[in-house]
């Protein structure tokens, strides 16, 4: 143990949901700690964003910085690297261990808000995890400069792959959408500029089957769905954007859905009392940084009420 006294509240997680609990904890004057891998999480890797209101127009790295100004505005600390292991129960409390930058450590709290967010999805196809990083990615704002004028693969169905479509097309030669779906599931706007750029290929009813390679890659495999022929396209970078894993693992006495999510109430809590969770790692239908946020809220009230019945 590396702590006597127990904190208030522990905050895991430094995206939109936890910076906004943190905040709220903040001017609640509450005792309490903030543990993350990273300030911004996914947000910080997001595209442009036009539907945050408040911000006309930003980008998730523009968005991350006005984050952090508001955590230095109200003196509040993340202690980044932290990267949690395990989170148990212990005499109406928790402890949370987890490995920091400086070894292992332990926090002890009366309350818990879960705001760990999601990491990408893979595909699960050989050459993926082989020529990952050397052509394979699941970040076109961070990786897609790299492809300045090269052909490029993305793969997906819904905002993400939109997103990640348009900035590749302003970057590169040419850029393929590999779909396994019919149509797309995401914002019309978004849809019709893809469907309206010259730069951009779309091709519907394929299951990526392979991505290939030699030092890098050099094409993606894939089957149609509709004549189940093996087809290639030509690439020097594929961009997987298939969704999000809840990065929930850490802990197992709460209630979560088949894919792992926390199951939370509207006031995001949980079957256990003292845990609450917020933003991505919910099962919340709505994957958004708005509706993280307004999560954050309802997890950092929620946690002042229940502190205030234990006193």
């Amino acid at each position: 143990m590396n702590q006597k006294k127990p904190l208030d509240l522990l905050i895991i997680g430094a995206s939109a949901a936890g910076i906004t609990s943190a905040i709220y904890a903040s001017r609640r004057k509450l005792n309490f700690a903030v543990i993350s891998t990273d300030i911004g999480g996914e947000v910080a890797t997001s595209g442009e964003i036009e539907n945050y209101t408040g911000f006309p127009k930003t980008d998730g790295f523009a968005l991350t910085e006005q984050f952090k100004k508001q955590l230095v505005f109200n003196q509040i600390t993340v202690e980044q690297g932290v990267s949690v292991e395990k989170i148990t129960q212990l005499n109406g409390g928790f402890i949370t261990s987890g490995n920091t930058l400086k070894g292992k450590k332990d926090w002890i709290s009366k309350a818990v808000i879960l705001a760990s967010g999601a990491h990408p999805k893979k595909l699960g196809v050989p050459g993926e995890e082989e020529f990952r990083g050397k052509g394979v990615t699941y970040c076109t704002t961070c990786d897609g400069p790299l492809f300045k004028g090269k052909k490029v693969v993305t793969i997906g169905g819904g905002n993400s792959v939109l997103e990640s479509a348009l900035m590749l097309a302003e970057i590169g030669e040419h850029t393929t959408i590999i779909n396994k779906n019919d149509h797309f599931k995401g914002e019309q706007v978004l849809i019709d500029s893809v469907a309206n750029n010259p730069k951009i290929e779309i091709i519907y009813n394929a299951m990526t089957s392979e991505i290939l390679g030699e030092n890098t890659v050099t094409g993606a495999k894939y089957n149609d769905q509709t004549t189940n022929q093996e087809k290639t396209v030509e690439t020097q970078g594929v961009f997987i954007h298939i969704g999000l894993v809840p990065n929930s693992a850490m802990v197992d006495f709460v209630d979560k859905n088949k894919p792992g999510e926390v199951i939370v109430d509207m006031a995001s809590k949980t079957n256990v009392p003292g845990f609450f969770a917020a933003g991505d790692v919910t099962n919340t239908p709505y994957k958004q940084i708005a509706v993280a946020t307004g999560q954050g809220v309802a997890a950092a009230l929620s946690a002042v009420s229940y502190l205030n019945i234990l006193k």
